[in-house]
């Protein structure tokens, strides 16, 4: 064998390496994003990353993200050039950042990478909008510069925004303008606010496939027996409880009954029982229909005194939730309501 083998084999080796660019100096969320994600993928996995505004370094890149004033879909993902108007699809308004470039182009595969669904296309297609609007959409809006309401008058947000309070963090763990300014000290950070960001994305799509969506089964089921439940068909009881809002909205929607859902039924973590009255609409602090005002406030005795169903524990003040220690108590108390 010859001595030069080992060398040419090494050689090799690191030429089949793949780079990954983004721009030097200050970072934001979106680009920290960004190269996350695309290392979440195999053929990201160990790639190298160059941080420099230096055209010859993106030109020796084979991917470049939030620098280079040019989006092609393959190589260069970059927001900032004059006529960039790209969405993430002509149902969203908001325009893209480097994270919404990449999550555009690779958000499926991401997705199958970290919930292990790469062959259920239906799944991964719910899960790829449902994570955009949850944390993607709000970086995107951020990085440039969209406010979250339209006007200072209007009540319909343009984007959510719950998951992330992230932009800010990211941007605190930048030099200092009176410490240490080299590069290697911004590549540091960058490193660390990547990995800072990029765990708070994988949590949220786990929350999302591993909890949120196998909610949507058993709230299905509650659905379909409501009216087993009550003639009326407006009280749902959970077989166990699930996060509940978003999917019943939905499927309300689907089957031409929004609104008529009035109350929902489940057991607690104590093994007793809730009602919980259904928001007029998500985040909203107004319900369809409230507990009777007679009952709020009430604990134990008094409330199964003045309710006149046995074992209750308790109406909270504001009327939105209230709790029995069975299920008989609860769809009592929920048939009462009405």
């Amino acid at each position: 064998m010859s001595s030069e083998e080992p060398e040419i084999k090494k050689q090799k080796t690191m030429s089949q390496i793949l780079r990954i660019c983004t721009h030097s100096g200050s970072f934001h969320a979106d680009e920290a994003l960004a190269v996350f994600m695309l290392r979440l993928l195999p053929k990201w996995k160990d790639a190298t990353l160059k941080r420099s505004r230096n055209p010859e370094d993106w030109e020796n890149s084979d991917i470049v993200v939030d620098v280079g004033a040019t989006y092609d879909g393959v190589k260069f993902f970059d927001h900032h050039q004059r006529g960039f108007t790209e969405t993430f699809n002509d149902t969203f308004k908001t325009k893209l950042s480097s994270a919404g470039l990449v999550y555009k182009h690779f958000g499926k595969e991401i997705i199958g990478e970290i919930i292990d669904e790469r062959n259920d296309q239906s799944v991964l297609e719910l899960l790829y909008i449902k994570v955009y609007k949850e944390i993607i959409e709000a970086i995107d809006a951020n990085d440039n510069g969209i406010n979250k309401y339209a006007n200072d008058i209007d009540e319909s947000p343009r984007f959510k925004d719950r998951s992330i309070t992230l932009p800010s963090i990211v941007a605190n763990l930048n030099p200092f303008w009176n410490e240490d300014n080299s590069d290697e000290s911004y590549d540091r950070q960058f490193l660390i606010a990547s990995e800072v960001i990029g765990n708070a994305f994988v949590n949220v799509v786990k929350n999302l496939g591993l909890s949120w969506l196998p909610a949507k089964k058993v709230v299905e089921e509650a659905f379909n027996k409501r009216f087993e439940t009550h003639s009326s068909g407006s009280i749902l009881i959970l077989d166990q409880f699930a996060p509940w809002k978003d999917h019943l909205y939905e499927i309300e929607k689907s089957h031409d009954s929004f609104g008529k859902t009035l109350y929902v039924l489940f057991a607690d973590a104590s093994n007793n029982w809730r009602i919980s009255t259904v928001p007029i609409s998500g985040g909203s602090f107004e319900n369809r229909k409230p507990l009777p005002e007679n009952w709020r406030g009430l604990r134990d005795d008094a409330l199964s005194k003045e309710s006149g169903v046995e074992g209750c524990v308790f109406v909270h003040a504001a009327g939105f939730i209230g709790g029995a220690k069975t299920k008989e108590a609860v769809l009592k108390l929920a048939e009462l309501s009405l």
